[in-house]
């Protein structure tokens, strides 16, 4: 009999359910972005988000179970992303999966939102082995994550400022594009010359597989300053493609050079902005001319969405990490990390 898990995401401000057999199946992975809500705002309100989750949860929901054809009474277990994202975000999402546990005695799997991330590459590529070394790149995280195993993570290198995503939508703005940024970006990005204008990458001192993607952007708005007081005109689409040039050159360095150190045959690439053509292809380029594999997921995995929580909640249930009905949002949820009740419960990374 299949593991049929029904998951839930609202870490952020796309409220997503999806229905996934035995952590590879995905029967269906219903999105309700809030996009065109936010997009008046230059970025997501919060207390905006919740209050969409709420009035979407329940559909959302409806609509995973009709699409997968299953009813409620052939699940063998609910999981939702517990943190880390916007706490009000995360509340409703929790609580539905919490109602639905309890109502139906089944087992909660709560899942950190970089985990599931992490597992977008199995729903790829169900057959990955392990070790393997994964970049998450997202606009709250840019991390490089070594995974021994099952559970088993190890983060080697993080950003010390603004996150790679974050860097896209601010860069966005200075340029005066719209919201969402990074595929603004990207889209405008094609249309330039990224050699025409130069900007810095940050590397950090010899041998750290940290990021720092502050001095870039700053770069971005002093270039723009200093064209602004001598009444030039800035080819937005250079700088745009100048910038995302830089954003890629050191996400590729650094992945590859933590590649060599940890001698990882599999390189693994997740979070939204994961969905970047630019990054996908120059990774993929490097990757194979050093022998290694490379696993992406599509662009619809790779931005949130609640078939990842399923995989990821598949691997857990295996390994009977289950959450209590007591489980609340963690909003600073570290990866590796299991908090209930706002209590530190244990950390099952190396």
């Amino acid at each position: 009999m299949s593991t049929l898990i029904l998951a839930i995401e609202t870490s952020c401000d796309e409220t997503a359910a999806a229905v996934v057999a035995d952590g590879t199946a995905v029967l269906s992975n219903i999105i309700s972005s809030q996009v065109e809500v936010h997009r008046q705002f230059g970025g997501v309100v919060p207390e905006v988000a919740s209050r969409k989750h709420l009035e979407l949860i329940n559909h959302v929901i409806d609509g995973a179970l009709a699409g997968a054809g299953a009813a409620f009474d052939s699940l063998s277990s609910v999981a939702v992303t517990y943190g880390p994202g916007l706490v009000g975000a995360l509340l409703v999402g929790v609580s539905a999966a919490k109602s639905i546990a309890y109502a139906l005695d089944l087992p909660l799997v709560g899942v950190n939102h970089l985990e599931g991330h992490i597992y977008a590459n199995f729903l790829a590529e169900p057959g990955l082995k392990l070790p393997a070394l994964c970049l998450v790149v997202s606009g709250g995280h840019t991390d490089l994550v070594y995974i021994a195993g099952h559970g088993n993570y190890r983060v080697v290198g993080r950003t010390r400022d603004d996150a790679a995503g974050e860097a896209f939508d601010k860069v966005a703005r200075t340029i005066g594009l719209g919201y969402p940024g990074g595929p603004m970006v990207e889209r405008l990005a094609r249309e330039g010359d990224a050699q025409a204008i130069s900007l810095p990458r940050a590397y950090l001192e010899e041998g750290s597989f940290d990021f720092s993607f502050s001095g870039l952007k700053s770069a971005v708005i002093n270039f723009l300053h200093r064209a602004g007081q001598r009444g030039d005109t800035v080819n937005r689409a250079d700088l745009a493609a100048g910038f995302q040039k830089a954003v890629v050159d050191v996400l590729v360095d650094k992945t590859m050079a933590a590649a060599q150190a940890l001698a990882v045959e599999t390189v693994l690439l997740a979070g939204g902005v994961a969905a970047n053509t630019a990054l996908r292809e120059r990774l993929a380029e490097r990757v194979r001319e050093k022998g290694l594999t490379l696993v992406v997921p599509p662009p619809v995995l790779c931005t949130d969405n609640a078939a990842m929580i399923a995989c990821a909640a598949f691997h857990r249930l295996a390994r009977g990490r289950l959450a209590p009905l007591s489980l609340n949002a963690v909003p600073d949820l570290e990866l590796g990390e299991e908090r209930y009740e706002g209590n530190f419960r244990g950390r099952v990374m190396n």
